[in-house]
Parts: C-alpha cells; sequence; structure tokens
C-alpha cells in the first residue's frame, strides 16, 4: 500500500526480491497539472508496468477494501506513505500484521510530512522507521530503525530520494527478521513530535527570524511548496540560500544586491538568496535577476 514516488522504492526492491506481491493498493488517479491531467500515482504505474493487480479504492473505511484484502489473504502488507488511516479489521487481518516504513526516528515526526519538517525545524539527524501499525497516528511498535544524517544544505528532495533508499532496504529487513522470528517490537519511548500536512502559506518567508530559520525553511520547503516572499506585488520563489554577514539593518532590508540578493534578518544576521523564480519566469541565478530587474539597496521586503 502506497502511493508517490518514495513508496514506488520500496515496491521495486520488493517485486526484485523473494517476495511474492499479490496486489497494490494505491490511491485514486488524480488531475494534474494546469491542464489537469487525469494522471495514475507511481505506485500504480509500476505494478501495471510488472503485471501486479491495482485496487484504488476511494476509502479503506467502507468494507470493500477488507473484502478483496480477505480473499487475497496476505501474509503481510507493507505499508508505505499510502495516505490512508487503516481500519482496526484491516490491521488485523495479515499474520505478520501491516508493517509501515515511516521517514523519521519515531516518535519524532508522526504524520504526513517528516522529511520537510525536520528539515524545517533545523534537525541534523533524521531516519526510516519501520512498525508495526495500530489505530494511532505512527503509534505502533517499533521494528527497526535506520538513522541518517542530514546535511547543511541538504533540501527536502534531495533527502526524500536518499531515505526512499534507505526505507527499501530497511524494509527488506524487517520482513526477513519477521518471517525468521528473529524481531522483538518495542514500544515507543521518548517525547512526541507532529509532521503535518503541508500547506503553501505556510512556507512565506518571515525575515523577522534568524537567517538560519530563513534558511532551514528554504531547504525544507524545496520542491514543494517552495518558499516565498512578495515584491512588488509578485510572488518571488527562493531556491537556494547561504548564510550571510552580520548586519544591523533592520530585518527585511536589501543591503547586497549584485552578485546575490542579500536580506537582513533578525537577530543580527542576513541571508543570500543565490537562486530564486519570479512569477511567471523561470529559475535563475540572483544575478541574472538582479541585471534584469534592479532592487534598490534600502528596499524592505514585507512593506
Amino acid at each position: 500500500m502506497g502511493t508517490p514516488d518514495y513508496a514506488a522504492v520500496t515496491l521495486d526492491s520488493l517485486i526484485k526480491s523473494e517476495h511474492e506481491i499479490c496486489a497494490v493498493f494505491a490511491q485514486p488517479d488524480k488531475p494534474v497539472g494546469r491542464k489537469q491531467i487525469l494522471t495514475p500515482p507511481p505506485v500504480k504505474v509500476l505494478a501495471l508496468e510488472n503485471n501486479i493487480p491495482v485496487f484504488q479504492p476511494n476509502s479503506v473505511k467502507t468494507g470493500e477494501a477488507y473484502d478483496i484484502l480477505k480473499q487475497i489473504n496476505p501474509d503481510v502488507i507493507v505499508v508505505v506513505a499510502y495516505g490512508k488511516i487503516l481500519p482496526k479489521e484491516i490491521l488485523e487481518l495479515p499474520k505478520y500484521g501491516c508493517v509501515n516504513g515511516h521517514a523519521s526516528l519515531l516518535p519524532k515526526y508522526r504524520g504526513a510530512s517528516p522529511i520537510q519538517w525536520c528539515i524545517v525545524k533545523g534537525e541534523k539527524e533524521t531516519g526510516v522507521t519501520t512498525m508495526l501499525m495500530d489505530e494511532g497516528m505512527d503509534t505502533g511498535d517499533i521494528l527497526e530503525v535506520e538513522k541518517v544524517q542530514i546535511g547543511d544544505d541538504e533540501t527536502a528532495e534531495e533527502l526524500f530520494d536518499r531515505l526512499s533508499s534507505v526505507s527499501a532496504q530497511l524494509m527488506l529487513s524487517t520482513l526477513k527478521k519477521l518471517e525468521n522470528g528473529e524481531i522483538t517490537p518495542k514500544k515507543q519511548t521518548g517525547e512526541p513530535s507532529y509532521a503535518p500536512i503541508i500547506k503553501k502559506e505556510m512556507a512565506k518567508l518571515d525575515f523577522s527570524k534568524p537567517a538560519t530559520i530563513i534558511h532551514n525553511a528554504v531547504r525544507g520547503y524545496y520542491s514543494w511548496p517552495c518558499a516565498f516572499f512578495f515584491l512588488d506585488g509578485k510572488r518571488i520563489k527562493v531556491i537556494k540560500t547561504k548564510i550571510g554577514d552580520k548586519t544591523q539593518k533592520e530585518s527585511g532590508t536589501v543591503i547586497a544586491n549584485t552578485e546575490n540578493l542579500q536580506i537582513a534578518c533578525g537577530d543580527g544576521t542576513s541571508i543570500c538568496i543565490t537562486e530564486l523564480q519570479v512569477e511567471g519566469s523561470k529559475p535563475m541565478t540572483a544575478k541574472q535577476m538582479l541585471c534584469g530587474k534592479s532592487i534598490p539597496l534600502g528596499t524592505v521586503i514585507g512593506e
């Protein structure tokens, strides 16, 4: 059970392993792009390429999904980024239970967007947890954990790619140990934190905050929804930044406008924007933008 690219990496590893995949469950096809073309999710595409039956129920709580699964009678259900909460009757159906691959070190960052939030919050370490699912939101007993260090400039998109491979290999390890009786589920310990669904408005930059927080937001919200600010009524997406010099200027003030767009932030810090995308244009370096559109020194972003 899975839906996006991230989950497809685990499915691909399972296909290439000794396991037999009886069926794949994915979320329904959705309209994509300006033309709203109905598009199948990556997990469905991969399953069909490998002649695996695909089911896409709008809900897993109506009994339809349970009836299908009861007929299939799986030994285990692997769940990675499926996007739906499974009811008790499905959780209890397989012999080895429902095993979830979650992209955080549980109980930290339970919820829908753990990869983005761990970067936005400035974490230096994250990882993947495999767990036995229960009726809660990522509250099940832990099976295995693999830790991963986060690069200082690593984006959520880059971390997605890395963790998807880690998750796939950890799932293979967990399934083998479960089948051989070599793993003991452990209760989650420590203070839980949450990673709610990312919304576009969350990515608006507040230059009154320190530059490190701005830098983390830019990394964490890339490539969707992308951090942004408004200038002259236009949305400007911020793609890449680096920490700038100390400054006494008011936060939001443009303090350099040649090689990079440098903006004063809170706590006497500044941020250098090196790549961006002006509304209606393609992504470009800040220098390219500044050659075509001068932003005077002293301009205050957000006024």
